[in-house]
């Protein structure tokens, strides 16, 4: 069966919302590339060469969170947005209070975590990066 990692781009930000999420999560990085280290870096622009060509962070026992930052010289453009989130589900409430807690610090919070109509204690908020992400304990698996 295929395996589905969350791949995310930054505009020149990876490392930062990287090292932020590796402080919520704890592990430690499989990889990090940078711009620098691919065939033809020399014709980066300067600034751009410290950009993050891959970083990866897993996450719980079977997931890993990935990005990359764009290079504007090569005529890539990062357009954050509301058509992606990160949706997280969680075996505690005081797991899922945690992570809302570190993940949104400094980000909009879309929906405060609470108990929901259908039964999950939910909620919604895009971090200090721009980042969706949803936070879900399904509470009616654990009763």
């Amino acid at each position: 069966m295929p395996k589905l990692n969350t791949y995310l781009n930054f505009d020149g930000k990876s490392e930062e919302a990287f090292n932020f999420y590796k402080s919520v999560f704890g592990g430690e990085f499989l990889s990090v590339h940078r711009m620098s280290d691919m065939p033809g870096a020399e014709q980066l622009a300067e600034n751009e060469k410290g950009r993050l060509m891959h970083i990866s962070l897993p996450i719980g026992k079977d997931d890993v969170l990935m990005a990359s930052d764009t290079v504007p010289s090569m005529g890539h453009k990062l357009d954050i947005g509301n058509h992606a989130y990160i949706s997280v589900f969680t075996d505690s409430r005081e797991e899922a209070d945690r992570l809302f807690a570190g993940l949104s610090a400094g980000g909009e919070i879309e929906m405060a975590l609470e108990d929901t109509f259908w039964g999950d204690y939910y909620g919604s908020f895009h971090d200090k990066f721009g980042i969706g992400w949803m936070i879900n304990y399904p509470q009616q698996q654990h009763n």
